[in-house]
């Protein structure tokens, strides 16, 4: 993760980093509650910033000690307690965690009912797709990662009980090392963002936590007529009534 952060303080690194928080900026000021967790120190500084939850929490994931971090764990085994986190942020985790599943399964365990789930990730048919097939064998960050499809991890929130509620994309050029260059290409941004969104090399994911509530039944204040044993019609109060009176009559 410290190789992952050191890949963001350099090109093209710096044009993702401020992509994703972009369209963080886009997602979170409309998630509201008391306490929102991030997973992971890896990424740009103040990625959380546009948050309008004051209680904000950064967990570093791994062994190396960070003073920034208010928590030290490894990313299936969170130190939190059950339905207790309004929002939790995952940027590029589960391209990076042994068992993502497993990943999702303990955020379905802090997350409240209807809290939120924002999920940073690296399309794997995009670019970015491309060159982490092509690099992967170096080792270096991110290439080095499994970049799991849009498609995928929808299917495995789902399945969790999460409804997915928006998908926001960007970065569309291809990962240039060379900043000028870069800026040449900036077309490609809104180019791509308009004709093939689908190619965005980074997606946010935002779902929320299905909370599966009991039906009420309706009380039924008219009494209906049914049958007793032996097929007689059961009389009803007015019915009864009524035959009182004529015996009183008679």
């Amino acid at each position: 993760m410290s190789a992952f952060k050191a890949w963001y303080g350099r090109p093209p690194g710096v044009d993702v980093g401020a992509r994703e928080r972009q369209l963080i900026e886009r997602v979170l000021p409309d998630l509201f509650g008391y306490h929102l967790v991030q997973l992971g120190c890896h990424h740009v500084e103040g990625l959380c910033d546009s948050s309008r939850i004051g209680h904000q929490v950064r967990i570093e994931l791994g062994h190396q000690l960070n003073p920034q971090a208010a928590l030290h764990c490894v990313e299936d085994a969170l130190p939190l307690a059950p339905n207790s986190v309004d929002v939790l942020v995952m940027p590029h985790v589960l391209e990076f965690a042994s068992d993502p599943r497993r990943v999702l399964r303990e955020a379905e365990r802090v997350l409240v009912g209807e809290g939120h789930l924002v999920i940073v990730g690296f399309n794997p048919f995009s670019c970015y797709g491309v060159s982490s097939l092509l690099l992967r064998w170096q080792g270096a960050v991110p290439w080095s990662g499994r970049f799991i499809a849009l498609g995928r991890v929808k299917d495995w929130v789902q399945l969790l009980g999460f409804d997915v509620l928006r998908v926001e994309r960007a970065v569309f050029r291809p990962p240039l090392s060379a900043a000028n260059l870069g800026r040449r290409l900036e077309f490609l941004e809104r180019l791509g963002a308009y004709l093939w969104p689908a190619l965005g090399a980074v997606y946010v994911l935002v779902a929320r936590k299905r909370v599966e509530g009991l039906t009420p039944l309706r009380a039924s204040w008219r009494q209906r007529r049914r049958l007793v044993p032996g097929g007689v019609v059961e009389p009803t109060v007015r019915a009864g009534r009524a035959a009182e009176e004529r015996r009183h009559g008679a």
